[in-house]
C-alpha cells in the first residue's frame, strides 16, 4: 500500500499488484525465496514516467500504470524467449549503487509530505523538491510529525533488537489503534480512509497507441531495471540454498509473465523485492509455496479485512517507505570505490547526481552509456607488458616490475599485449611496437609477441598486423609469435598472416623463441607437434 502511494495510486492497488504477480511467478520462477510485488524502485519509475506524458484525469492515471505493467511484461517475456538474460551483466556495480543511492533519496523526500503533513510538490529532482519546500507556506501538522517519527524510530528499533519481528505490521497496528481510540484523524492526521473491498475482477487493459508510443521508453527503462533488481535479489539469496539452480532467461520469462497476468487483474509493474525476500528467506521459506500462502492472506485481506486500513496514518506508510530506503544507500561502498578505483567512483558519481538531478530514467540512462564508454577506453588502451628474461631462469616477467632480476637486452623486444586485437586498440598496438623499437632502432634484431591473453584477432586487426610485421621485417627485425590460444591461433593461420610471419615463427613459449632466436636450441618434441597444427608437412 506504502509502495502505491510512491507511484501516486490508491492504495488498493498496492495490494492488487501484491497478489496475481506473485501467484504467477510461484509457478513459472526459479527463485524458491524470491517475493514479488510492488517495490520503491519500480513505483518511483512508474510515477516518473507517467509524470512525464499528458494524463487527464486520476482514472486514466491508474488505467495508463496498468498498461505499463502489461508493457513491461511483453518486453520481459520476449527478451527471455531472446536469451537475453546476459544483458543485466552490463550493469556495472557502481552504476547499480548510484542509481539506487539516487533513487533511495528521491523516493525517502517523496515521503516528506506525509511526514510533515504538508503538500509538496511530487517531484523526481531534488531541485524541484527544494524549490516547492521553499516556496511552500503551509505549516507542518505537528500530530502527524509526531506520528510519522516515532514510526521511523520504532521501525529502526525493532529491525536493530531482532530482525524476525515483522516491524512493519507492529508499528501499522499500534498506530491505527492510536488514531482511532485518539481520534487523531479528527484533528488533521490523514489517513488511507476508505478502501474498496473484493478481488480485482478481469479486465483487458485499455490503451491507445499514443500512449503506447509515449509508454515505450519508460517501459523499457522499468523492464531492464525490474529485472535487474530480482536477479541480483535472487541471486544473493540462492548463494545460502544449494539445492536450486537459478536460470537467467527463465527468469525474464517468470517475471514477464507475471506482468502481463498481472496487468488483466488490475496490478501496475512488479518485480522482486528485497524486504519481502528477505522476511521469506528467514522465515524458512522452501519453496514458491511461501508465496503462494502470501497470496492467500492478501487475498483474504481484500475480501474481508479492507477496513480494517481505515485508520491507518499516511505517516507511518510515509515511515515504513523511507526506513526500507536507507538501505539502498551504501556510503561505505563509494568511499571504498573512491580509495581504490577512481574511474569507478566516477560512474557512480555521475550516475548518482543524474538521478538526483536530472531524473531517474535519465540517470540509469547516461550511467549506462558511461559504463560502456569507459569499459570500450579500457579495452581500446588495455594492459601490456615489455617483458625480460629473469637471469639464467626460463621465467619471463615485466621489466618494470623486477628491473634488477631481468637481463635487458638491447636486440631483442617482447611484448605482452593482454587483450583481443581489433579495430578498437591495433593504432594503441602499432604505437606501442614502433615507439619501442624506435628507441632502439639501430640494434634491434628481434620482435616477440606475446599471445597468451590475445583470445581474439578480428580481420581489421589482422590486416594491420600484415603490414606491421612487414615493416618490421624490411628492417631485418624477425618477428615471431609465442603462446597463441586456439581462437588466435586458428585465425592466423586461416589468414595471410601465416604468410608473412611463416610457421616456423610460431612457438610456444618465449623461451623457445629466444634460444631460437639465439642459434642455440632447436623445437622441442611439444614446439614441433603443435606446428604440425599449423602445416601437417612439417
Amino acid at each position: 500500500m506504502a509502495y502505491a502511494l510512491i507511484a501516486g495510486l490508491p492504495p488498493i492497488y498496492g495490494l492488487y499488484a501484491a497478489l496475481s504477480p506473485q501467484i504467477i511467478y510461484a509457478i513459472l520462477g526459479t527463485s524458491r525465496q524470491l517475493a514479488v510485488g510492488p517495490v520503491a524502485m519500480d513505483s518511483l519509475l512508474v510515477a516518473a514516467g507517467l509524470g512525464t506524458i499528458s494524463i487527464l484525469g486520476p482514472e486514466n492515471y491508474i488505467q495508463s500504470a496498468i498498461l505499463l505493467a502489461l508493457m513491461v511484461g511483453i518486453i520481459q517475456f520476449l527478451l527471455g524467449l531472446l536469451k537475453m538474460g546476459f544483458l543485466v551483466s552490463f550493469l556495472s556495480k557502481p552504476l547499480i549503487r548510484g542509481f539506487t543511492s539516487g533513487a533511495a533519496i528521491i523516493i525517502g523526500l517523496s515521503q516528506i509530505r506525509h511526514i510533515l503533513g504538508v503538500p509538496l510538490l511530487q517531484s523526481n529532482k531534488i531541485q524541484l523538491f527544494a524549490i516547492s519546500i521553499v516556496k511552500s507556506e503551509m505549516t507542518i501538522h505537528y500530530p502527524t510529525l509526531i506520528i510519522g517519527i516515532i514510526s521511523i524510530f520504532s521501525l529502526l528499533i525493532l529491525k536493530k533488537w531482532n530482525p524476525k519481528v515483522p516491524s512493519a505490521l507492529v508499528v501499522v497496528i499500534l498506530s491505527s489503534l492510536w488514531v482511532y481510540f485518539g481520534k487523531q484523524d479528527q484533528v488533521g492526521v490523514s489517513v488511507v480512509g476508505f478502501v474498496p473491498s473484493g478481488l480485482p475482477s478481469f479486465k483487458i487493459p485499455y490503451f491507445e497507441f499514443e500512449t503506447i508510443k509515449d509508454l515505450i521508453p519508460i517501459s523499457l527503462t522499468l523492464a531492464i531495471i525490474g529485472y535487474m533488481e530480482s536477479i541480483s535479489i535472487s541471486k544473493t539469496v540462492a548463494e545460502n540454498h544449494k539445492y536450486y539452480q537459478l536460470d537467467p532467461n527463465q527468469e525474464l520469462i517468470a517475471l514477464g509473465t507475471s506482468n502481463i497476468f498481472g496487468s488483466f487483474f488490475q496490478s501496475y509493474p512488479t518485480t522482486g523485492g528485497f524486504s519481502r525476500t528477505a522476511v521469506n528467506d528467514q522465515s524458512g521459506a522452501k519453496t514458491g509455496v511461501a508465496s503462494l500462502v502470501c497470496a492467500l492472506i492478501v487475498a483474504i485481506m481484500l475480501s474481508f479485512f479492507t477496513h480494517w486500513f481505515f485508520y491507518l496514518p499516511k505517516a507511518v506508510l510515509g515511515a515504513i517507505i523511507i526506513v526500507a530506503v536507507i538501505q539502498l544507500i551504501d556510503i561505505k561502498y563509494a568511499i571504498r570505490l573512491y580509495n581504490s578505483r577512481k574511474d569507478e567512483f566516477a560512474v557512480l558519481l555521475f550516475t548518482f547526481i543524474l538521478t538526483l538531478f536530472v531524473g531517474i530514467t535519465q540517470g540509469i540512462l547516461f550511467g549506462i552509456i558511461l559504463s560502456l564508454l569507459l569499459l570500450v577506453y579500457r579495452v581500446s588502451k588495455p594492459h601490456y607488458a615489455f617483458l625480460g628474461r629473469i637471469r639464467d631462469t626460463n621465467y619471463f616477467q615485466n621489466i618494470e616490475r623486477f628491473p634488477d632480476e631481468i637481463t635487458v637486452r638491447e636486440d631483442l623486444i617482447i611484448l605482452k599485449f593482454d587483450a583481443q586485437l581489433f579495430f578498437g586498440n591495433i593504432e594503441f598496438f602499432k604505437k606501442l611496437v614502433f615507439e619501442a623499437v624506435e628507441k632502439n632502432s639501430k640494434k634491434i634484431k628481434g620482435f616477440i609477441i606475446n599471445a597468451r591473453s590475445i583470445n581474439y584477432i578480428d580481420s581489421t586487426a589482422a590486416e594491420e598486423l600484415v603490414l606491421i610485421i612487414k615493416k618490421l621485417q624490411k628492417k631485418d627485425i624477425r618477428v615471431m609469435v609465442v603462446g597463441a590460444i586456439d581462437p588466435s591461433r586458428d585465425i592466423i593461420i586461416n589468414s595471410k598472416l601465416i604468410d608473412i610471419l611463416k610457421k616456423q615463427n610460431l612457438f610456444v613459449t618465449s623461451g623457445d623463441a629466444t634460444d631460437s632466436f639465439d642459434g642455440v636450441s632447436k623445437k622441442t618434441a611439444l614446439q614441433k607437434k603443435l606446428s604440425r597444427q599449423y602445416n601437417p608437412m612439417d
